[in-house]
């Protein structure tokens, strides 16, 4: 009998299928469903913390970025796209109609939900990582995308922004942001990442823009009174769909 069980187990030793490969950057509903396993590897995943008080903060800071650029309405339909779990809208849905969290990896939108369960008027959902197809046309007055264009291949990111213009009602707003190249803290973060070697980048690595990159994405796709500003390391762009 064990020497039948040891045959049994060599041979399925022989053939088990050997491990998945590591994703490939454009897979990215499949990097961050392994990112998002459980809450607080999620919140290191998009954040680098877990202190609740340091989740509230910055919340609140992006918050006030848009209040100073795009505004802030109580009858405000907001949507964020890469919204994590939920840092934003935790302080952003008390104060408008609705809020809307938009995430490629269905962990973080449960993380989400849970995290964001006593705020009746959010509401998160489960995106391709492509494009923004569960959101109906001209049903949004505010689209931001903060501290996610990073993870984006550049065609994502100008996806985005046509997506975001479809899904805009007239003069509505959207904001994006990502890490400036032209920047000098901006350039010392893309020199960081350059002396990780080619096969130890992760699919999830940070990738910079310039402040003309971001602005011609959103002059492309049809947005006017296109705004910039330095945050930071960072570039933020906005503009209003006419």
């Amino acid at each position: 009998m064990r020497r039948i069980l040891r045959k049994i187990r060599r041979r399925f030793a022989k053939t088990a299928p050997p491990p998945p490969p590591p994703p490939f950057r454009h897979e990215y509903k499949r990097t961050w469903e392994a990112l998002a396993e459980t809450e607080d590897s999620a919140k290191m995943a998009v954040s680098g913390y877990l202190d609740e008080g340091m989740y509230r903060s910055h919340g609140l800071k992006t918050k006030a970025m848009l209040e100073d650029t795009v505004g802030l309405k109580p009858d405000d339909v907001i949507l964020e796209i890469g919204a994590g779990v939920g840092r934003v809208g935790a302080v952003l849905a008390p104060g408008c109609k609705r809020w809307i969290g938009a995430d490629v990896s269905s962990k973080m939108v449960g993380h989400m939900r849970r995290r964001l369960a006593d705020l009746p008027n959010a509401e998160a959902i489960e995106i391709s990582g492509h494009d923004l197809a569960p959101i109906p046309n001209a049903s949004v007055d505010l689209v931001y995308c903060t501290v996610v264009f990073m993870h984006l291949e550049e065609w994502e990111r100008y996806r985005y922004v046509r997506e975001a213009f479809r899904v805009l009602r007239p003069g509505g707003r959207l904001l994006v942001d990502n890490v400036n190249a032209l920047d000098d803290g901006g350039w010392a973060f893309f020199e960081h990442l350059l002396s990780f070697p080619p096969e130890n980048r992760p699919p999830f690595v940070s990738k910079t823009s310039t402040p003309q990159e971001l602005v011609n994405y959103l002059t492309r796709a049809g947005f006017h009174g296109i705004g910039q500003r330095n945050v930071d390391l960072f570039i933020v762009v906005h503009g209003v769909k006419p």
